[in-house]
């Protein structure tokens, strides 16, 4: 699966796209001002201040800034849910790695905020899950549910697709600069336990409402159903696909950004 649209102009230096670091797409400059929309623990924060830009790290659990900010103390965290956060001046660049799928309440409202938070011709790089992540993953937990007489399990991601993502950031005042959906097969590292262990760090969500004692055969099935796409003699492998892309905010008045938190909320 590849679906790749490749165009750039003097907002991004060449990288070759496709496998590089995100952060060498994002290409961050001494002095810029960027955000890292989603930043977990921090590490994608301190990659991008390495090249000497100043970062603001935003993620809605308090329990990863805290870690961020013990991990990272040179560099600024804050809390903040990336469906409404306001930010007092405009940055240089968005950035967001493996985040912006688990954004799922309303991912036009996401792509709002960090439109309101660039200034004109600012940069927004980003890689998620894409449409056809963890398929089979996901078609084993459907499965086992099911066996086991459960409702649909809760899926806590949002992968969409090449063209409804495009369109999103072209609605919300982007031009897009680059566009590429593609598998990127990944070892599991989450655990021995194969989609089991994927499963319990990933999608907790699911395993809330399914009674104790059912948990660990409902899981032994999970493992049943994915091994023969994803066990290898290796070990196991999680079915990815990536959608990374790269888009620049149009002059002010080319596009009206979809609606969000009101400008008198206090910024972050």
């Amino acid at each position: 699966m590849n679906w790749a649209v490749t165009t750039y102009d003097s907002a991004f230096g060449y990288v070759s796209a496709h496998g590089a670091p995100l952060v060498d797409l994002l290409d961050p400059q001494p002095g810029e001002r960027v955000i890292d929309l989603g930043c977990g623990t921090g590490a994608f924060s301190a990659e991008i201040a390495e090249r000497g830009a100043e970062v603001l790290g935003i993620d809605g659990s308090a329990e990863m800034v805290a870690q961020a900010t013990a991990m990272h103390p040179g560099l600024s965290f804050v809390v903040g849910d990336a469906h409404d956060f306001i930010v007092g001046d405009s940055f240089d660049a968005v950035a967001s790695n493996a985040a912006l799928h688990w954004m799922t309440r309303d991912p036009d409202a996401v792509i709002g905020r960090v439109h309101a938070a660039l200034r004109p011709g600012g940069r927004f790089v980003g890689e998620l899950g894409g449409a056809g992540n963890c398929a089979e993953l996901v078609v084993a937990m459907q499965t086992a549910w099911r066996v086991f007489g459960l409702g649909e399990p809760e899926l806590p991601w949002y992968f969409p697709s090449p063209a409804e993502y495009a369109t999103k950031l072209e609605d919300a005042g982007f031009t897009l600069r680059l566009l590429e959906h593609a598998d990127r097969p990944t070892r599991m590292t989450e655990g021995p336990n194969g989609a089991a262990d994927w499963v319990r760090a990933y999608a907790a969500r699911a395993l809330a409402d399914v009674p104790p004692e059912l948990v660990d055969p409902l899981l032994s099935r999970v493992n049943d159903l994915a091994a023969p796409a994803l066990r290898r003699e290796s070990g196991w492998v999680a079915d990815y696909v990536r959608l990374r892309f790269a888009a620049v905010r149009k002059p002010d008045g080319a596009a009206v950004p979809p609606i969000g938190a009101m400008p008198s909320d206090p910024p972050l």
